[in-house]
């Protein structure tokens, strides 16, 4: 596995490479430590770049992962239309790389958490604790109406049309907050235009509340108001009253990026990753 250097900073060296699934290679960003791995997961269309702020505040000494969804960044493509079925095999394949028989700590971002709150209920032992940003409990009526509204492909199209829109679709998520993310989003959008409708619609069709009830290990549920998905925060809060809950101060759908020291601060707090359970770190 051969990686390639990706930043140093604050010290932390960041570097990236590839590990090998049965479909494809899987793109990831990592920091070495000691102890379980904690695994970050994007939300759509990103990639693992939208951690790799946070990877370098975090203050605990265990090893780093943010993986690129397959679809996305610099992952493979599908070869077929996937389902939350096949986002949670594809984790569980780096999972065994990542951890072997152990554990891992799962963190995912609004996509991203709903592929780890769908492994993490599969695969109760495999998973140490859980955080999950922007979680949405929707109704069934409620998912077929975000179904209808979001996840249409935008296709690209001769007049260039397509690319205002996604850059307007970024604007309103709060991108344009930093020209420079704005730039990097955009041009993960134009990567993972064809796999944006599959991600989206697996996660419309996700029965977030069933799976949160089915969930064993501790659990972290984070939002900040400006999210577009914070006004269904508290109810999805209300599913798990036992969890741990953070309302960051702001960062919109991008506070991994735009709000990155309060994240890591929030991560740290948390108490999940203070004491080793003698898991690979590789």
């Amino acid at each position: 596995m051969v990686e390639q250097p990706l930043s140093s900073a604050r010290r932390t060296i960041l570097s990236r490479g590839y590990l090998d699934l049965g479909d494809g290679q899987l793109h990831y960003v990592r920091r070495h430590g000691d102890g379980a791995p904690i695994v970050f997961l994007h939300q759509t269309a990103s990639s693992s770049r939208m951690w790799t702020k946070v990877m370098t505040r975090l203050h605990n000494g265990r090893p780093l992962w943010a993986l690129d969804t397959p679809g996305f960044g610099a992952s493979f493509d599908p070869p077929c239309d996937p389902t939350m079925a096949d986002y949670s095999r594809w984790l569980g394949e780096a999972v065994d790389q990542l951890a072997g028989c152990g554990s891992v700590h799962l963190v995912g971002h609004h996509t991203g958490a709903s592929i780890a709150l769908a492994y993490a209920a599969a695969n109760p032992a495999r998973v140490h604790s859980l955080t999950l940003f922007g979680p949405a409990a929707l109704t069934e009526e409620e998912r077929s109406h975000y179904a209808s509204r979001l996840g249409a492909p935008f296709r690209p199209n001769r007049s260039g049309a397509y690319l205002l829109k996604n850059w307007e679709y970024l604007r309103v998520g709060g991108a344009d907050r930093d020209i420079e993310l704005l730039h990097r989003e955009m041009m993960d959008m134009m990567r993972g235009w064809a796999s944006r409708p599959h991600a989206y619609r697996a996660v419309w069709e996700q029965d977030v509340a069933a799976q949160l009830r089915a969930i064993v290990c501790p659990l972290h549920l984070v939002s900040s108001p400006d999210d577009l998905l914070f006004g269904l925060f508290d109810r999805t809060c209300a599913v798990r009253p036992d969890a741990r809950v953070t309302i960051l101060s702001g960062g919109a759908n991008f506070a991994p990026d735009l709000n990155a020291d309060e994240v890591a601060s929030a991560l740290d707090a948390s108490g999940f990753y203070g004491e080793a359970e003698g898991t690979s770190g590789q």
